[in-house]
């Protein structure tokens, strides 16, 4: 990276960087969404809804990565702007090891609390059986997914995020293949949906690890020391997106919990469906994050502060641009999505009507996702961490239990732009800090 080249053309760099990373994410996403295709069609409406309530499960792993992941490459980054390439490899192999032990202690540790999980539901037995043929299979799974994002974000920081792309394009095309394979031809059910996903990562890490070992210019394989400083400095960078993702898992839960009672299968089904867009477009918002998060880390680490703001302010511009893009193709689009998935009037109805409304929480959550990201670039993760847990978790669980007990179905549709909105002001008094704190050190 270079800084005058980053100075000069801003939105390049970014686009440059932000691009293949927004494609692996959306790929990333499409197979989430392949897979509710599949379910949907073959297995049927309780499929899905078996594979939301197990949402929570993912978002754990989620949390418990992002945090290893992001912090640890935010320490490197800056050390990289540094021109410290020792210490940037260290926090490398460190963060790479401590992803990998602490996910698989957690499949250990999940296995368990599967069916306590469900009793605590009180889900039907149909729908308990498909949790447990997907989940259990998942446990496996999830680990060697988030090692993959792991080493994507560093494959990133090194300024190739081409080949990140090109493999999880692979992964796609695999996990779609497979997926039609196993459900349609040899019928198994989503025991086969979770196969596929289970075999397509590690066909992904394979490739990965051929990256490491013969095409890496600056990350590489080798042996390190640990150190808790590190250590203590990746988590508390990171912490934002654990408490980010640790709030989807709880407020996921908790969306469950009260559709489930509310309004039963029909609606968690419905939630499902609409929550594939949601999820889709969060990739896209991440897939900026994630782009600008290195060139905001080495800038800043140079002590270019006015020059990381910019790129947080150009960055944040171009996400809501996308969710404005994203609202008006939800709004002339929303008929067809709705009977895509399944074949049912009651689950179509509302979606249709669900969907306009979740989508306007697309104008404020991308610049929310941004302020995030960019906090935890530069350091302050305290900024960051309040901003993702008042989105994902505070803010979110009060609407949660008052709207739909309020306005019924309704009332879940407007949880997320009501939080988005709340949480934007949020995001703009903390950037309002930052910016007098960078035109004073500059």
């Amino acid at each position: 990276m270079n800084l005058e080249n980053i100075q000069n053309n801003r939105i390049k760099t970014i686009l440059q960087f932000s691009i293949p990373s927004i494609i692996a994410m959306v790929l990333t996403s499409l197979i989430t969404v392949a897979d509710g295709y599949f379910i949907g069609n073959y297995v049927g409406k309780e499929g899905l809804a078996a594979v939301n309530l197990g949402l929570p499960i993912i978002y754990l792993y989620l949390a418990l990565g992002l945090m290893i992941s992001v912090g640890g490459v935010a320490i490197a980054g800056m050390a990289l702007g540094g021109k410290n390439i020792e210490k940037c490899n260290s926090v490398f192999n460190q963060t790479m090891c401590t992803a990998t032990v602490s996910t698989l202690l957690l499949s250990v540790f999940m296995l368990p609390l599967l069916n306590p999980m469900l009793s605590l539901l009180n889900v039907s037995s149909k729908v308990a059986a498909f949790f447990n043929d997907y989940y259990g299979i998942m446990l496996l799974e999830l680990p060697i997914m988030v090692i993959n994002a792991s080493f994507g974000m560093f494959i990133r920081g090194e300024g190739k995020p081409q080949y990140f792309m090109q493999v999880n394009i692979l992964n796609v095309l695999l996990n779609i293949l497979l997926d039609y394979l196993f459900i349609r031809w040899f019928g198994l059910g989503v025991k086969g949906i979770a196969f596929a996903s289970l075999l397509s990562a590690i066909v992904t890490l394979l490739c990965i690890l051929y990256f490491f070992t013969k095409k890496s210019s600056v990350y590489k394989f080798r042996k390190f020391t640990f150190s808790g400083e590190v250590l203590t400095g990746t988590l508390l960078n990171g912490s934002s997106e654990f408490i980010g993702e640790m709030s989807l898992s709880i407020s996921m839960f908790a969306y469950n919990y009260v559709i489930l009672r509310m309004i039963g299968v029909d609606g968690v089904t419905a939630f499902t469906i609409v929550g594939y867009i949601a999820y889709i477009f969060s990739m896209v918002m991440i897939g900026f994050g994630q782009g600008a998060s290195p060139l905001i880390s080495f800038s800043y680490g140079a002590k270019e502060y006015l020059l990381a703001a910019s790129l947080r302010k150009a960055t944040s511009l171009m996400v809501l641009l996308a969710g404005a893009v994203v609202l008006l193709l939800v709004l002339f689009g929303s008929q067809w999505y709705s009977n895509l998935f399944v074949k049912s009037d009651e689950v179509e109805q509302m979606v249709r009507s669900g969907v306009i409304i979740y989508a306007v929480s697309f104008l404020f959550s991308g610049i929310n996702i941004i302020s995030s990201f960019y906090f935890t670039s530069i350091g302050k993760a305290k900024e960051s961490a309040i901003i993702s847990s008042a989105r994902g978790l505070v803010i979110l669980l009060i609407c949660i239990f008052t709207l739909p007990p309020l306005l019924g179905m309704t009332g879940v549709w407007l949880v997320a732009p009501i939080t988005e909105g709340i949480t934007l002001l949020l995001s703009l008094y903390f950037i309002g800090k930052e910016r007098k704190h960078a035109t004073m050190a500059s």
